[in-house]
């Protein structure tokens, strides 16, 4: 057993130095197959130890570091670093341009203007001016219109509030093309799905922000809390008039008579 243990160790020695020295794979001992004592194996470690580096040898063992080149720990971890910091920087490079080409506004042609408000629902006619007389008394006539994905029921004289709509300025008159339906005392109009050469007219009043609204994340047993703000964006719109219905005549009642002071009666006082 002792010598089988012996014999274990002198060949993982002898492996370890084949390894080690490139030399020897070049110029290689001719060994026996079998090992019949250790007297053999003392013989191989001694020769392979004593081997004299030819010419051949050593311009051979110059090219080895180029062919097998090993990397430390440290060396990977600084190649590592190295590739992560110019991952960032690329990221940061990246980042800092769109970061630029979102701050460059786009510019939309009239036609493209016009198409994408048409698809939202309305159409800019132009600024108000001072002698436009759009505002008109209350008119018993109501109407259902579609502003992107939201509907309202106004009537003349209401005031609604969208999501911001682009391509119009405060007191830039308007015509919401997508109407719905249509409603008055005596009829009703139905869409299918909008009412054609229906029509109704407002005027942009302000642009404003919603209240703030507060998004909570948590997750549990995990430290984690976020807390954030967001005010969404509307406009402010004031329905001026609305066409496509036959508008009923207003009945205004009479004022009612005040009825006559009654006379105190006299009460003659017997003297």
């Amino acid at each position: 057993m002792a010598q089988r243990r012996c014999l274990h160790t002198l060949t993982r020695q002898a492996i370890a130095l084949l390894s080690s020295n490139p030399t020897t794979l070049y110029h290689p001992c001719k060994v026996a197959a079998s090992f019949p004592n250790l007297n053999s194996v003392k013989a191989l470690l001694i020769c392979k130890s004593s081997h004299v580096f030819t010419k051949a040898d050593s311009i051979w063992c110059s090219f080895w570091p180029y062919h097998h080149r090993r990397y430390f720990s440290s060396d990977s971890r600084d190649e590592s670093e190295n590739d992560d910091e110019d991952e960032e920087t690329a990221g940061e490079d990246s980042d800092g341009e769109e970061v630029k080409g979102s701050d460059l506004k786009r510019e939309y042609t009239a036609e493209e203007k016009e198409e994408e408000a048409a698809a939202i629902g309305y159409k800019v006619v132009g600024p108000l001016q001072k002698s436009d007389l759009v505002f008109k008394p209350y008119e018993p006539v109501f109407a259902v219109v579609q502003i992107g994905s939201h509907q309202f029921k106004v009537s003349n004289g209401d005031c609604i509030f969208t999501e911001k709509l682009k391509f119009c300025e405060v007191n830039d008159k308007l015509i919401l093309n997508k109407v719905l339906l249509l409603g008055s005392s005596s009829q009703t109009i139905v869409g299918r799905p909008t009412v054609p050469d229906a029509a109704v007219h407002a005027v942009v009043e302000e642009h404003a922000l919603d209240a703030k609204a507060i998004i909570f994340k948590k997750k549990r047993r995990k430290n984690y809390r976020r807390t954030k703000g967001h005010r969404q964006e509307l406009t402010k719109l004031r329905i001026t008039d609305i066409q496509g219905i036959e508008k009923p005549e207003m009945k205004v009642d009479p004022k009612p008579k005040m009825s006559g002071v009654k006379q105190q009666e006299k009460i003659a006082v017997a003297a």
